[in-house]
């Protein structure tokens, strides 16, 4: 079973990748989408199994790989607890994501390419999370790498699609490189790849110390901060973050598929994976704690001023991901875990909603030309409702709530039961919480109260006159409609999006609603959670105990917080619209600050990027053309040219030339003989 769930997805891309002139579009899509339905299928009945405490842990063997010296290892599929979760959460997403593209990507002449890249990335990541050894997840890892870039740039007419590909490729190698070094420093240390040996030595290996850049450190930390760099690059965090916002130029599934449920949570999958090294280390989990809740709280920030409705998501996605991390870092890692299960399906509804009100507004995607979609694209808007309900974290304590309010409860109260550190993430954590309430409920009354701003939109009032209108993503999309409305919005009228995009958004909606009252037991309560777990990540019964035994202040505060940011949303933007311009204008340095998110882009092109290309330039300029060119094949051409000419002008033809010539030689061969002989 497990071999169809990864393979299926490979097969169906190579059939719409290699076939599609042959099939067409139709059979390629049916192709790719039947195949991961399948595969979707048959990872709930396994993940199910270890909800209700039937499953068992399993390896299955494909081939054997490497055997080189000490280093020997197979190609094995891993089932465990941990790859259950994580296979209904990627194939559940992805699934959903391909039916959602029949309608979304309807008019594009390069279907079958895009659905083949779906299914690569899929299968690359089903890879990842099977892994029995590292170079198997490496392999997982570097090829979600590959298939993220291939679909970011998907439209690769777009300059800016092509720039934010590179961009998250080459970000996503800085990290790949301190992943390399741990890989290769863990098999220094334990003299094996196989994640089971060395999860089972990790413990042996506290208090050593290895000699690294000419010093003498702890073995454990130094191989945890190597691996935790290469999670920090995957998913996003602080200082490799700024791949993430950029990687919307590509379609929006694509957006929801990486975002939601699959690439981005890698490094959390991976960090889980390895729970029992990191464990070994305090200074390790430290630096992981800090990294998540610095990233949690500057993604935040920034998600407050931006007006591109999946940039707000994209910065929600990186502040949801330092929330995870930050558990890790306190040792909750089933908290973790939950919450990137019930994220999976809230964050992927709340980017297939965006693509469904992109859709609607002939790809606008500013939310300041939205305006009162509430009633013309209903289904869409309650989605979204629902969505952002699970984000937010409403619910009552011991009472019930929606997905997000147990999950990152779950991870606040655990991180304030850890003590130390995990008071301050706590309270950074509640702040986040704070701001997530509030631009939630910002892009949902931007987009569907209030009074419609598409007549201020060129871009709408332009595809709307256009018989061959171009959507916002450069590539051709039909008028939808001229009908005039009633409140006079220059004849565009908001459409809902067809059945194949409605569908997902329902399921969707339903994990959104239920994930969390449904699966919170299993995943974070003490007793229950052990079993569950049972070895496949490091379960700490005794925290989780604690974090349901925190003081009543502690679990309402969430609460609290959301409530805060909801009215304080519903101020600004429903009844008294001028206050977010009045704030502007008395903090205009600090709005500026977070509006340009930090000024890590700008920061990074004055340290990395305009010095590499001096460096380039110099090399190219000086090195390549100036010494190389210069004195190697240029300056060779060279000699053999004039050495051409000279001989060229020798041979003349004439009768006289040839005997003057033989006389200078005779002239000079007599002379060399008087010289040497008299």
């Amino acid at each position: 079973m497990i071999q169809a769930i990864v393979f299926l997805p490979l097969l169906a891309a190579l059939v719409a990748g290699l076939g599609q002139r042959a099939i067409g579009p139709f059979a390629s899509k049916l192709v790719t989408t039947g195949a991961l339905f399948t595969s979707c299928a048959l990872s709930w009945p396994i993940f199910l199994s270890f909800v209700f405490g039937t499953g068992q842990a399993e390896v299955m063997t494909v081939l054997h790989w490497v055997s080189s010296g000490a280093l020997q290892f197979n190609w094995e599929l891993r089932v465990d607890t941990l790859t259950a979760v994580m296979l209904v959460v990627i194939t559940t997403v992805s699934a959903l994501v391909h039916l959602y593209s029949w309608g979304y990507m309807e008019e594009d002449p390069d279907q079958p390419r895009f659905f083949a890249y779906l299914s690569l990335f899929t299968f690359a990541m089903l890879m990842l999370v099977t892994a029995n050894n590292l170079v198997q997840m490496f392999f997982g890892w570097e090829g979600v790498g590959l298939a993220s870039y291939l679909l970011i740039g998907f439209w690769y007419k777009k300059p800016s699609a092509n720039a934010a590909a590179i961009k998250a490729f080459v970000v996503n190698r800085v990290g790949d490189l301190g992943f390399m070094l741990g890989i290769f420093g863990t098999f220094l240390v334990f003299g094996t790849v196989s994640i089971p040996e060395i999860l089972a030595a990790a413990p042996g290996m506290a208090g050593s110390t290895i000699s690294f850049l000419g010093l003498r450190l702890d073995t454990m930390t130094i191989l945890c901060l190597l691996l935790f760099i290469g999670a920090m690059g995957k998913s996003a965090q602080l200082g490799l973050h700024t791949w993430l916002p950029d990687a919307m130029e590509g379609p929006t599934p694509v957006s929801a598929l990486i975002h939601a449920a699959t690439m981005v949570t890698a490094g959390v999958f991976m960090v889980c994976r390895l729970s029992p090294m990191f464990e070994t280390s305090d200074v390790a989990q430290g630096v992981v704690m800090f990294v998540g809740a610095a990233t949690c709280f500057f993604a935040a920030t920034v998600a407050t001023t931006q007006w591109d409705i999946k940039r707000v998501i994209a910065y929600s996605t990186c502040s949801q991901l330092g929330y995870m991390f930050f558990a890790a870092g306190a040792g909750a890692y089933g908290a973790a875990m939950f919450h990137l299960f019930t994220h999976a399906f809230f964050k992927a509804l709340l980017f297939l909603g965006a693509g469904s009100v992109i859709h609607a507004m002939h790809h606008e995607q500013d939310m300041r030309y939205y305006g009162a979609l509430r009633k013309r694209i209903p289904i869409t808007y309650w989605a979204m409702m629902l969505g952002t309900l699970a984000i937010t974290g409403v619910g009552i304590a011991g009472v019930a709530g929606f997905a997000g309010f147990y999950s990152k409860d779950g991870i606040l109260e655990a991180a304030y039961a850890s003590g130390g550190g995990g008071v301050i993430a706590f309270w950074v954590g509640v702040f986040v919480a704070f701001l997530t309430s509030f631009y939630s409920w910002r892009l949902v009354f931007l987009t569907f109260h209030g009074k419609p701003r598409w007549e201020q939109s060129e871009h709408i009032q332009h595809a709307v006159h256009d018989d061959h209108g171009h959507g916002h993503d450069g590539h051709a999309h039909a008028d939808h409609g001229h009908d005039a409305p009633s409140d006079g919005t220059a004849g565009y009228h908001p459409h809902e999006s067809p059945i194949t995009m409605l569908i997902p958004l329902a399921i969707l909606s339903i994990g959104a609603v239920f994930a969390g009252i449904a699966f919170h037991h299993p995943f974070i309560y003490p007793e229950e959670g052990l079993a569950f777990w049972n070895g496949s990540l490091a379960f700490d019964e005794h925290l989780m105990h604690a974090a349901h035994e925190v003081p009543l202040w502690v679990k309402w505060t969430p609460f609290t917080v959301m409530a805060i940011g909801l009215f304080l949303a519903w101020n600004s933007y429903i009844r008294n619209t001028t206050l977010p311009a009045r704030f502007v204008a008395q903090f205009k340095l600090l709005h500026q600050f977070l509006y340009n998110k930090w000024y890590f882009d700008e920061l990074y092109n004055v340290l990395f990027v305009k010095p590499a290309f001096w460096i380039g330039r110099f090399f190219w300029k000086k090195g390549d053309e100036g010494t190389i060119d210069r004195f190697g094949p240029d300056g060779a051409a060279a000699l053999v040219a004039g050495g051409t000419r000279l001989a060229v002008r020798l041979q003349s033809g004439y009768v006289y030339g040839y005997a003057f010539v033989m006389l200078l030689g005779l002239v000079g061969l007599a002379s060399w003989a008087m010289v040497n002989f008299l």
